[in-house]
């Protein structure tokens, strides 16, 4: 592996603890593979950013997809899955998670999880868009991931694992032979700048969600900065597929001003029957897809823009008055509840909506047991990419692929763990530069990125409004690194410096990529490159971040993954 030697600016670590497994996340995918690898007899440490169910698990509405009814087989959500993903899925990666799945949340149900029942005890399904059939396991109705957050979170706790809350992650520790050793973070309690410290351990999993705070508006809680696809880099391992961001179709509309994290109605809504209609109440995506509104997000996303740009309005709305209170208060408490706190009655009128920044398809790149292109590192949930949701991610195949991804690297390394003895290895991380290597960003540097990237690569893009985008995050990049070459200034380290680095870090790729796909694929939208082009782009482009933090990028010969490797050396 070729390391970066690039770290963020920040103290050397003051404490440290070990480890045979550090799980880096608190959602479904870091709780899944934490439970899992202290079942299998690993020292096991979870170290999460906020609390332990303050993750983006616990937002998900919607539910889980699996082939769970009667009728319904994995190679029916197979399809389903390849034709949302638009030609770029891996087809192993998905026939994995459609055979895997249904045994997975099986297992989270045996772990606690309480998913609703038909009056006859059965899983009651519903559908979202892309799916033909009824397969969306739920909770609470609305409350799927803040049910499947809890059984997570009480399992963690009843079983003793050792946890480390409000800390974020900074770096990856690396042994002399450049396999993992642990990594490098910052407890929050007290404000305090000197609260470095690190976990030695020769298995690190990624599961540190999302980057939607790199957009002004997105359905992403405020942690969500890419702290671990940004780690990633640093560390010299490859991403793949970061142009890939989904904007859900259906968020609250607060507002044209309105930034940070907007309430998201559920894609289940239009499952059960609701329409999008303009302002005059008219069905526009009718005759659009063959699902209408049940058409893959990419498709309403677009279908809901350009009825916005024709008609030059602000938002669209969602119109599920025919559902009734008792419908409204019975399957959808938390949608009813967000709309009422804003001053909107679902029951009585339409829900203004427009799409907001939702979900990163791409990530840091692994193969099928999670590995990525540095050895002991493993991703999983929303900040990996493994190849399953190609162009667009089918709705609720997430907390599925965490679920059964995580439990794949737990295979893994409990095999590699056997193979070398228990607890046999002691990782000796080299030591921490004694000059930072990487400057930072100013905290109000993370609004700049925010409005710079809602602008040039929202939902819609072009050659113009990328490169635009380009130069003005570079000019970010080079103030902050030419006042560190010249007089070894850069900001203070702190939680909103290294968040605001890291945002700069994942939307130089985001953009990079942007721009090199000249084509309209998935939730890729270039309005000056409108057609799919699969003979120049049924490929994956891939990222990585060379030492002088320059990006070296190149794709791949076709539309499957090809095993994690050593990345290319520098040209």
């Amino acid at each position: 592996m070729t390391s970066t030697g690039i770290r963020l600016h920040a103290p050397a670590p003051g404490w440290s603890i070990d480890a045979d497994v550090v799980v880096v996340g608190s959602g479904v995918a870091g709780l899944t593979a934490a439970l899992r690898c202290e079942a299998a007899g690993l020292r096991t440490v979870v170290v999460t950013k906020a609390r332990l169910d303050d993750g983006s698990t616990r937002w998900a509405q919607g539910g889980v997809a699996a082939a769970l009814g009667e009728g319904d087989t994995p190679e029916q959500h197979l399809d389903d899955t390849l034709v949302a993903g638009v030609g770029l899925c891996d087809e192993n990666a998905v026939r994995i998670l459609v055979t895997e799945g249904p045994g997975a949340v099986r297992r989270l149900i045996e772990t606690g999880a309480h998913f609703d029942e038909s009056e006859e005890g059965d899983l009651e399904l519903t559908r979202e868009g892309g799916h033909h059939r009824r397969r969306i396991a739920h909770a609470g109705g609305d409350a799927t991931g803040a049910e499947i957050s809890r059984a997570l979170v009480e399992a963690v706790r009843a079983r003793g694992l050792r946890t480390i809350e409000n800390a974020l992650v900074l770096d990856l520790l690396t042994d002399a032979d450049g396999r993992t050793a642990g990594v490098t973070l910052h407890v929050m309690g007290e404000g305090q700048h000197d609260g470095v410290g690190a976990v030695h351990a020769p298995a690190v999993v990624l599961a540190t969600g999302g980057m939607g705070q790199v957009f002004a508006a997105t359905t992403n809680p405020s942690v969500s900065t890419g702290d671990g696809v940004a780690l990633a880099l640093r560390a010299g391992a490859e991403v793949s597929d970061l142009e890939f961001v989904q904007f859900h179709p259906t968020v609250l509309f607060l507002g044209p001003e309105a930034e940070g994290q907007q309430p998201l109605v559920s894609e289940a809504v239009r499952g059960e029957g609701a329409h999008l209609v303009d302002a005059d109440g008219v069905r526009f995506m009718v005759g659009q897809h063959e699902l209408a509104e049940l058409a893959p997000r990419d498709i309403v996303a677009k279908g809901i823009l350009r009825r916005m740009l024709e008609q030059d309005a602000e938002h669209m709305y969602l119109d599920a008055r025919h559902f009734g209170a008792d419908m409204w208060e019975h399957r959808f408490p938390t949608i009813l509840a967000a709309c009422r706190a804003h001053g909107i009655d679902p029951v009585t009128e339409p829900i203004p909506i427009a799409p907001a920044a939702h979900y990163a398809s791409g990530g840091v790149r692994t193969d099928s047991h999670g590995r990525t292109t540095v050895p002991g590192l493993y991703a999983c949930g929303e900040v990996a990419c493994t190849g399953v949701h190609g162009a667009n991610r089918l709705a609720s195949n997430s907390l599925l692929e965490g679920l059964v991804y995580a439990e794949r690297i737990v295979a893994d390394i409990t095999a590699e763990h056997a193979a070398n003895g228990l607890h046999a290895r002691v990782p000796e991380p080299v030591e921490h530069p004694e000059k930072p290597a990487h400057p930072l960003q100013s905290p109000e540097a993370r609004f700049a990125i925010q409005r710079i990237m809602s602008s040039g690569a929202g939902v819609l893009r072009s050659a113009e409004s990328l490169a635009k985008a380009a130069e003005q995050l570079q000019r970010l990049h080079a103030d902050a690194r030419d006042a560190l070459d010249e007089n070894g200034k850069t900001a203070e380290p702190g939680v909103d410096t290294w968040e605001a680095t890291n945002l700069l870090c994942v939307a130089r790729v985001l953009v990079t990529a942007a721009q090199l796909r000249e084509e309209t694929r998935g939730c890729h939208w270039r309005e000056d490159e409108p057609d799919r082009d699969d003979a120049a782009w049924r490929r994956h482009i891939v990222v990585r971040l060379n030492p002088d933090r320059t990006l070296a990028v190149h794709t791949t010969d076709t539309a499957d993954f090809p095993p994690t490797r050593r990345p290319l050396q520098e040209q």
